[in-house]
């Protein structure tokens, strides 16, 4: 059994540039938060087997880092270009520890260092120092029922 949900987002981008024609300042927000989703990862018993099914039944095309990226644009920047990574990892893998769940999802936020000094403050667990790498900055956090989050910041 399935669930689907339906958003109007036609509406919803009609409203918000509306909220925004009188806020000079939207685009240049630097509030720490997260602004969606840069990833889906779980476990699987075989990885690649996986992938090639969701390649020959859904038509998934696996790049070269055995990832699945879905692109979309930010409707505040219709310029800029965001991939939503999917990718399956073998069971147990220890990217995932100290979780014991079989997910992980990744968040694209904005002002990664304020948002892990919020986040600090309201006394979440965070494991790591912020990395920078070329095609952005990470940190891990975990939430309230031992789910292991990836924050990336483009």
């Amino acid at each position: 059994m399935g669930c689907f949900i339906r958003f109007d987002y036609t509406n919803q981008t009609k409203k918000r540039m509306e909220d925004q024609s009188d806020d000079s300042t939207s685009l240049d927000d630097k509030t720490p938060k997260v602004t969606g989703i840069g990833g889906i990862f779980f476990f699987s018993d075989s990885p690649k087997e996986t992938k090639d099914w969701y390649a020959k039944n859904l038509g998934f095309d696996v790049n070269q880092w055995g990832s699945v990226s879905f692109d979309y644009r930010d409707v505040d920047k219709p310029e800029e270009i965001i991939p939503l990574q999917w990718s399956p990892f073998k069971k147990g893998d220890e990217y995932f520890a100290p979780s014991k769940k079989d997910f992980m999802i990744n968040y694209r936020v904005q002002n990664i260092e304020g948002l892990v000094d919020k986040l600090k403050e309201n006394g979440v667990t965070v494991l790591d120092e912020i990395a920078v790498y070329d095609y952005g900055k990470f940190v891990h956090i975990m939430d309230a029922e031992g789910n292991k989050i990836e924050l990336w910041e483009p």
